[in-house]
Order: C-alpha cells, then sequence, then structure tokens
C-alpha cells in the first residue's frame, strides 16, 4: 500500500474508502513473523499499519463466524480492553495458522477462540458499546481521585468512517508525541 490511510483520510488524496474498502488490501500490513503488539509503544506509521490489519482481521472474524455485536461491537477500536483481547486472539490465530505450526495448533486456538468469546462478551456488556451507538467505559474514582467523567451514550451512523477517523486522531497524537521527543533537548 503505497499511501496511508491517515493521508487519504485528510483529503490529501481519493482512496475511495468505502463500507469495505477496509477489507480490500492484498497481503499482510504488517512485519513477519507475528509478533505481540504492545500499543503503547506504536509509532505512528507502525500503529496505523496495525489499526488496519487489525480491523481487517475482526471483520473477516466476525463475518466467517457469525459473531453478534454483544461478541465484537462495531465500535471495537473506541474500546482498550476490546483492542488488547482482539490483538492477543489475532496474534494466537497467526501463530495457529503458520505453515510452519503442527497440525493441531488451529484446535487449540478455537479451544481458546471459546474462552476469548466469553470475555469478549463481558467486556461488551462493561464497556456500553453496542450495534448502532458507543459510550465510553465508566471508570471508578478510587479514594483521593477526583470523580470519573460522567459518559453518555453517541450515536454513530457510519462505522467505518468512525473507525478511518479515530486511527486518523490516534496517529495524529502519535507522531505529535514522537515530535515532542524529538524536540526534547539531549541531556547526554
Amino acid at each position: 500500500m503505497s499511501e496511508s490511510l491517515v493521508e487519504g483520510a485528510s483529503g490529501d488524496h481519493d482512496d475511495g474508502f468505502g463500507a469495505s474498502s477496509l477489507d480490500d488490501f492484498e497481503g499482510p500490513l504488517v512485519a513477519e513473523p507475528p509478533h505481540p503488539i504492545n500499543w503503547n509503544l506504536l509509532s505512528a506509521v507502525d500503529a496505523e499499519a496495525e489499526w488496519i490489519e487489525l480491523n481487517r482481521w475482526v471483520n473477516w472474524l466476525r463475518r466467517t463466524y457469525g459473531l453478534p455485536a454483544s461478541v465484537v461491537p462495531p465500535f471495537w477500536h473506541r474500546h482498550p480492553e476490546l483492542v488488547w483481547e482482539l490483538s492477543a486472539l489475532h496474534l494466537h490465530w497467526l501463530g495457529a495458522y503458520d505453515p510452519d505450526q503442527h497440525g493441531s495448533a488451529p484446535l487449540g486456538w478455537h479451544r481458546d477462540f471459546a474462552e476469548a468469546r466469553q470475555r469478549l462478551r463481558d467486556w461488551v456488556a462493561m464497556s456500553g458499546t453496542r450495534l448502532e451507538r458507543d459510550r465510553a467505559t465508566r471508570q471508578t474514582a478510587w479514594p483521593g481521585e477526583p470523580p470519573a467523567d460522567s459518559v453518555e451514550d453517541v450515536v454513530i451512523g457510519d462505522r467505518d468512517e468512525d473507525f478511518v477517523q479515530f486511527v486518523v486522531d490516534d496517529v495524529a497524537r502519535r507522531r505529535e508525541a514522537e515530535a515532542r521527543i524529538n524536540d526534547a533537548p539531549d541531556f547526554h
């Protein structure tokens, strides 16, 4: 892919991103072999590729297994607890279906997938995200902390548009953080 999702979404180019085009990329967008993803430490460039790859896989997963929104909701990307769980499940799937893997590895993945579906249901129930609306996961303030922000449902009419904007914003935040680090004085 010669152009990033962020560049295309910013209006600089017309990528023609539509309802299914986020799933239509040829080949993997991330480095091989598969490796654990620490979403907290990704660079802007790596985060964009990982978001797109995970989104493509989650869409495949939900369609292949007919998963309802109570297991994989459309706005999973807005909830870190779902991102971490789905990212781990994706990595496990990549390893289980690696051509060099033992022939029984896919059975292990399916066993673990059954357990993960229950955890996903629990995360979705706690988060409050639904098919056509979303709200931030409620936070509990501990003694001595300021009260947690109130959360309200937001209706979102276009899931793919929301995902693209989410990735654009995440990449921009990461680029700003990288710029601050690069501009910081060197005290060595």
